[in-house]
C-alpha cells in the first residue's frame, strides 16, 4: 500500500476549512470535523435557542393574555357631556370585572388638571362591578359653535390576588403585564339638539353614579339601624351588669 496517502480525504487537506451550519443555530460556522469541541459550541447554540425559542413563545402567550378583556364597559368607547361652556360637567361610566381573578383598575387622563375621576381606582372581585363618575370642566370654545375636545381617558387593568389591597406603587410595580382596556374619547350633546332619549339615559346614568358614590361614603356602621346599634350596646351593658352582681353575691357568701 506504498504512496498511499493516510490524509488525502480527511478534513484537513490543503488546511482547507468546512463549515458546518445547523438550521436551528445562528449564523456562526464552525470549522473541522464534527469531534467532540464542535460539537459542543453546537449543542450550546441549540440550548440557546431553545430558551429563545421559550421566550419568545412566552411573550407571545403574555401579548394574547393582555389583549383579553378583563373589564366591560358602557358605554365602552366614549364619554358623554353636556356642552355647557364655562361649568364643570359629567359623566359615568360603568366597570365590571369579567374575568376569573380580581382586578385592579386605574383612570389616566391626558388632562388631569381640569378633569379627575370618583373612584379614580380601585379592584373588582370577579363579576364585581361599579360606575364611575368622570368630571370635566367646559372651556370657552376659541370660535362660535366649535365643540371640539382634546381629552381622552384611558382606563388600564392588572390581575391581582384576592387579599391584595390598592397602593399607588401597585402599577409601577408590575408594569411589564398592566393591560390598557379602553382609551375613551370624550363626546359633547348639546341639550338644544339631542334628543329627549338622549339626555334622559345620560341624566339617568349620572343619578345611578351619584348614588353609588354617596354609598361608598357612608362608613359601614351606618349601614346598621340606628336602634340596632344601640340595642347591642344595652344588651352588652346588661351582661356586664349581671357578672358583676353575679361576682359581688359570691364574694359576699364566701366571707
Amino acid at each position: 500500500m506504498a504512496g498511499l496517502d493516510t490524509g488525502a480525504s480527511g478534513p484537513g487537506k490543503n488546511n482547507k476549512k468546512c463549515a458546518w451550519k445547523f438550521p436551528w443555530s445562528s449564523s456562526k460556522q464552525y470549522s473541522g470535523s464534527p469531534s467532540s469541541s464542535s460539537v459542543a459550541p453546537a449543542l450550546n447554540g441549540l440550548q440557546g435557542d431553545s430558551s429563545a425559542s421559550r421566550t419568545s413563545v412566552s411573550a407571545i402567550a403574555r401579548a394574547i393574555l393582555l389583549n383579553r378583556r378583563r373589564l366591560r364597559l358602557d358605554p365602552d368607547k366614549k364619554l358623554y357631556f353636556l356642552y355647557e361652556p364655562g361649568k364643570q360637567v359629567s359623566s359615568a361610566v360603568k366597570i365590571k370585572n369579567v374575568s376569573r381573578s380580581h382586578v385592579a383598575f386605574k383612570f389616566q387622563t391626558t388632562a388631569p388638571k381640569s378633569c379627575f375621576m370618583r373612584p379614580p381606582n380601585g379592584i373588582l372581585p370577579p363579576n364585581g362591578q361599579i360606575i364611575a363618575t368622570v368630571v370635566k370642566y367646559v372651556e370657552q370654545p376659541e370660535r362660535p359653535n366649535e365643540k371640539k375636545a382634546k381629552e381622552k381617558f384611558k382606563i388600564v387593568s392588572l390581575a391581582v390576588k384576592d387579599g391584595v389591597e390598592y397602593t399607588p406603587e401597585l402599577f409601577e410595580e408590575q408594569k411589564e403585564i398592566v393591560a390598557v382596556e379602553r382609551i375613551l374619547r370624550v363626546v359633547f350633546l348639546d341639550p338644544q339638539r339631542a334628543s329627549p332619549e338622549e339626555v334622559e339615559k345620560h341624566q339617568k346614568r349620572l343619578a345611578e353614579a351619584e348614588a353609588a358614590q354617596e354609598a361608598r361614603k357612608k362608613p359601614q356602621e351606618e349601614k346598621a339601624p340606628r336602634n340596632m346599634v344601640e340595642g347591642l350596646v344595652i344588651d352588652e351593658w346588661k351582661e356586664r351588669r349581671e357578672k358583676y352582681l353575679a361576682k359581688q353575691q359570691v364574694e359576699q357568701e364566701t366571707q
